[in-house]
């Protein structure tokens, strides 16, 4: 049999770590890595990085996340930040939640709190595209854009190399890529996860969120806002674009039925209803996007690492967006997978192994877990129907309204004021 030895075999290339998922988390830790020293590369299935320019060439996107002053602070760490404030970055300095079925409410100040400002609201385009300009020619990051994974190997595989530890990523183009530490930041669907096996506990919500974007009457003057209607959270989250204050995110969190008849409802007839639902707060709604709708369902990956394996973000935990704490949670794991990772790597430690992704995981964990708990007390909380719960949930929320003291202390932790940045990123 003859054999054609002009065909090259595919090569493999190796680096010290390789992400999967090129959204806000893996793009913030593909920074953390690179800027550290370590060669890193990064896959993701679309075609080219998202440019600042791109991200705001048009009116605000639908997918909007409240950044927290920690959040802020890493961003900032990783160069990013200055280049959002140029853009669309909305700060919030109050925040309103009443029971549309009661006459509970809660008012929040930055003031009371004692800090600047409770967040940023920012799309999730603007976040990307910044932390894009971060990695994109950055000498230590090799990305590897519209490529798509066909297959991991693991070193314990049969057919593996004996390789001083590491495993392999095959993509669909044949390409082999080989490193230490694999991390999979593919989202709340990884397919990486799959790959390597590891179960996720989920949690269906039984609810679709609805977002879209719009532009009120009155300003939002720099307050977030929500409503819970029936259990359904509707959330106005402030949006300014060139100077405007009107503009607002709507995250609508309801039934499946109730979120299909309002994603075909007429942009003027979605307006209506969405001013009536939130009580004419913000006068006459004016929609300036189409509506869209996705389900909701929390995700709990049952181990965040194995040997040479980690993830990050969505594919690690997903939540509810009640308090928009996801891609929070999601930089924070990739502050702390960072910090655990570069420290062993730069005293000489083999970053990949076990006993230093474990670190890693207890540090997260019991915070995610926690978050993912108190949203599904939440959503248990304020959809029910029961009179005496009703009651009780308004007089507590009134109540609490009153004592400044514990109020300041519930935003500050809402507000990662009592969290802590890995000392790597302070």
């Amino acid at each position: 049999m003859h054999t054609d030895s002009s065909i090259a075999k595919p090569s493999v290339e190796s680096f010290e770590a390789i992400i999967v998922g090129g959204g806000m988390v893996g793009t913030a830790l593909c920074a953390l890595l690179a800027q550290a020293g370590m060669q890193v590369a990064l896959v993701e299935a679309k075609p080219a990085p998202l440019s600042l320019e791109d991200a705001t060439s048009q009116l605000p996107a639908p997918r909007v996340s409240a950044l927290t002053p920690v959040s802020q602070r890493l961003l900032t760490h990783l160069g990013a930040w200055p280049a959002m404030q140029k853009t669309r970055v909305t700060p919030y300095q109050g925040m309103q939640v009443w029971d549309a079925e009661g006459s509970g409410e809660i008012a929040f100040s930055a003031d009371e709190a004692g800090v600047a400002v409770l967040g940023h609201i920012v799309e999730n385009a603007v976040t990307l595209a910044a932390l894009n300009s971060q990695v994109v020619g950055h000498p230590n990051v090799t990305p590897f854009f519209g490529a798509r994974l066909q297959a991991l190997q693991r070193a314990s595989s049969p057919t593996s190399k004996p390789a001083s530890s590491g495993d392999w990523l095959i993509l669909d183009d044949g390409r082999q890529l080989h490193a230490p530490l694999i991390i999979a930041a593919d989202g709340a669907h990884s397919v990486l996860r799959e790959m390597a096996g590891i179960e996720v506990a989920s949690d269906d919500m039984q609810q679709e969120a609805v977002v879209t974007t719009v532009m009120c009457a009155k300003s939002h003057g720099g307050a977030a806002r929500q409503a819970f209607i029936d259990g359904r959270p509707l959330a106005f989250l402030p949006l300014t674009v060139e100077g405007n204050d009107h503009y607002c995110s709507i995250v609508w969190s309801t039934t499946p039925e109730h979120a299909a008849e309002l994603s075909e409802l007429p942009s003027q007839a979605l307006g209506e209803a969405l001013e009536r639902a939130f009580g004419h707060r913000l006068g006459e709604v004016t929609v300036c996007d189409k509506a869209h709708r996705f389900p909701l369902v929390q995700r709990h990956a049952r181990h965040y690492v194995q040997p040479h394996f980690a993830l990050v973000g969505d594919a690690a935990h997903s939540i509810h967006p009640l308090a928009g704490q996801g891609v929070n949670l999601g930089l924070m794991d990739a502050a702390v997978l960072a910090e655990e990772v570069v420290h062993a790597w730069q005293r000489g430690a083999p970053w990949g192994e076990l006993s230093t992704l474990r670190r890693y995981e207890r540090r997260r964990r019991f915070d995610n877990s926690a978050m993912l708990g108190l949203m599904k007390g939440f959503k248990v909380l304020f959809g029910s129907h029961d009179p005496a719960l009703t009651l009780a949930r308004n007089l507590g929320m009134s109540g609490m309204n009153q004592l400044v003291p514990l109020k300041r202390v519930l935003m500050r932790q809402a507000t990662g004021e009592r969290g802590r940045l890995p000392l790597s990123c302070r």
